[in-house]
């Protein structure tokens, strides 16, 4: 009973704020959302990128604060293809041309795109050399730190 008691109080809080985030941009409110991208897959990362310009769509770009965070694996969506060689534990690098327009049309609308400096130390990437359009700015300390920050400022979090 106790179990059943937390699994419906915690289905009742997320509720609450999803429906909270849901309707802040019809009350002038901008949406607080952040997108997790963990895995290198380019159909996925570019599906992420799809559902990230339709979300713009819905809503418009003025009522959103969008954010993109990439850790571990997902790292790979900003990672230049010939910096496959040089870097460690990386099967794709999928900033080719067509990720880097998807990419230059979402940070133009307003979306921020967040790389885990953990993962650039432990694998070996030179931001400047091996990344596209990243800055020291987009680097956070941690992708999976960053995600619990920005879910406790009231982000709501999707998973692509």
């Amino acid at each position: 009973m106790k179990k059943l008691m937390s699994v419906l109080f915690a289905g009742l809080v997320g509720l609450t704020t999803w429906s909270g985030v849901a309707t802040a941009a019809t009350e002038g409110m901008k949406q607080k959302v952040v997108y997790h991208v963990n895995e290198d897959d380019p159909k996925q990362q570019t599906g992420a990128l799809r559902n990230i310009q339709n979300h713009i769509n819905a809503v418009g770009k003025d009522n959103l604060d969008l954010r993109v965070v990439m850790h571990g694996n997902g790292v790979s969506m900003v990672l230049l293809p010939d910096a496959l060689g040089r870097v460690k534990g990386f099967k794709n690098a999928n900033a080719d041309p067509q990720m880097q327009a998807s990419i230059d049309a979402l940070k133009s609308q307003g979306v921020s795109f967040k790389v885990c400096n953990n993962t650039l130390t432990g694998r070996k990437v030179n931001k400047d050399e091996d990344l596209y359009m990243v800055d020291a700015a987009d680097i956070v300390p941690s992708g999976v730190a960053e995600l619990a920050i920005l879910q406790g400022q009231g982000f709501a979090y999707i998973k692509p």
